[in-house]
C-alpha cells in the first residue's frame, strides 16, 4: 500500500535533489578552499624560507668579499714586519760607512745583513733554485742562450746562471734565467 502522506509532488522532489547537490558542492568547495588555504600557506612559508636563504647567502657573499679584500690588503704585513729589522740594519750600516775608512768592516756588515735577509725569506718559505750543472728543466729554468758545452757531459745542462730562480712553499715564483750547453 502506498501512503499518500509520504509522496511528494515531482517539483518538490527536484528541489530536494538540488538541495543535496548544493550541500555536496558546498562541502566540496569547503574542502577545496581548505586545501587551497593549506597550499597557499605552504607557498607563503616556502617563499619566506627562500627569501631568508637568499638574504643569508647575499650576506655571506658580501662578508667573504670584504674578508678577501682585507686579507689582500694585509697579506704581506707579516713579511714586512719581519723585514723591517733588515731595513734598520741597512740604515745603521749606511750611517756607519760615512765615518769609516775600513772597507773590510763594511763588507762584513753587508754580508751579515744579507745573511739575515736570506734567513727571514727562508723562514717565510722562499728557497732559491740551484741551477748550475743541473739538467735544463723548463719547469724551473728559463733558457736565455745556448753556448757550446766545454765538455760532453755538460750538454743539455745549465752552464751559467744569469738570474737566480726562487720557489715559495714549493711553487716557482721566478724562473732561473740560465745559459745552456749544447
Amino acid at each position: 500500500m502506498i501512503n499518500e502522506g509520504n509522496i511528494k509532488p515531482l517539483e518538490e522532489q527536484t528541489d530536494t535533489n538540488k538541495d543535496v547537490e548544493n550541500t555536496a558542492e558546498i562541502e566540496i568547495t569547503n574542502e577545496t578552499v581548505s586545501e587551497v588555504d593549506k597550499l597557499t600557506m605552504q607557498l607563503i612559508e616556502a617563499n619566506d624560507k627562500f627569501l631568508r636563504l637568499y638574504a643569508e647567502f647575499d650576506n655571506y657573499k658580501r662578508r667573504t668579499i670584504k674578508e678577501r679584500s682585507e686579507l689582500l690588503q694585509t697579506a704581506g704585513k707579516d713579511l714586512i714586519l719581519a723585514l723591517l729589522p733588515v731595513a734598520d740594519d741597512f740604515e745603521r750600516a749606511q750611517k756607519a760607512s760615512e765615518n769609516t775608512q775600513d772597507i773590510q768592516a763594511i763588507k762584513d756588515g753587508i754580508a751579515l745583513i744579507y745573511n739575515k735577509f736570506n734567513q727571514i725569506l727562508s723562514a717565510k718559505g722562499l728557497a732559491s733554485i740551484s741551477s748550475i750543472g743541473e739538467i735544463f728543466d723548463v719547469d724551473k729554468h728559463e733558457g736565455i742562450s745556448n753556448i757550446p758545452a766545454p765538455s760532453e757531459d755538460l750538454k743539455g745542462r745549465v752552464i751559467d746562471e744569469i738570474e737566480k730562480g726562487y720557489t715559495l712553499n714549493g711553487h716557482v715564483v721566478r724562473f732561473a734565467k740560465v745559459i745552456i750547453g749544447e
